[in-house]
């Protein structure tokens, strides 16, 4: 068995309709055991490649994971990088932001985080929750203590776009390369997983009554 990338790589420079992509990948769906051996092979490449960066020191590499509530992300983190040496991996995780970073620009708590260069970053939500959650939620916008005129500004978003491209064009100048995922999930299926967090023991840990709240702006995500 064999798995495609393109299959999943999303093209640049035009929209695109999450409803035109599936939320399952069926090659894995007819085939679980085959994709955990070729995970485990792939985890052994991975390592390989990882040695060869820290070793080289003068390349870098960021993975960002989106998605909505119980997509996977932490489970996809755990797994896809288990074999990767811990001294040259740094994972972050971006909560509500603090006070501190709350007196910043939206990119500055990110940016601190960056990899050095031989090492792997892995950011668990990132800059991108600036123009979604933010969007879905005005009333975040006014407490992050931007000027009355740029906050009002009928061009916020389209600005902070700008931001986050040239953001990117900047770390690829500079050796850093940038890979984004996006853990696609139905809303059928957000709804059964919030439900095992519940119904299963070792899952209750996983819930929490703002991921429900959050679940009635789907439409809006």
């Amino acid at each position: 068995m064999s798995i495609d990338p393109s299959h999943y790589r999303v093209p640049g420079g035009k929209p695109i309709d999450l409803d035109d992509w599936d939320t399952r990948a069926d090659v894995i769906e007819a085939d679980g055991d085959g994709y955990k051996k070729q995970l485990r092979s792939r985890t052994d490449e991975l390592h390989s490649m990882q040695e060869s960066l820290y070793a080289d020191n003068r390349h870098a590499l960021l993975l960002i994971f989106q998605a909505m509530d119980a997509a996977g992300k932490d489970g996809a983190i755990e797994h896809v990088m288990s074999g990767v040496n811990p001294q040259g991996c740094q994972v972050y995780s971006f909560k509500r932001p603090s006070e501190e970073e709350l007196d910043h620009d939206f990119l500055w708590r990110t940016t601190r985080a960056l990899p050095e260069r031989g090492r792997i970053g892995i950011f668990n939500r990132s800059y991108y929750e600036e123009v979604l959650v933010v969007r879905v939620h005005p009333g975040i916008l006014q407490g992050q203590r931007l000027p009355v005129d740029l906050a009002a500004a009928d061009d916020i978003w389209d600005g902070r776009f700008t931001s986050i491209r040239d953001f990117e064009a900047h770390l690829a100048r500079n050796g850093t390369t940038v890979v984004k995922f996006f853990l696609h999930l139905s809303k059928e299926e957000q709804r059964k997983r919030f439900l095992a967090r519940i119904d299963e023991p070792e899952k209750n840990w996983k819930f929490a009554l703002a991921d429900v709240e959050e679940r009635a702006h789907w439409d809006a995500y």
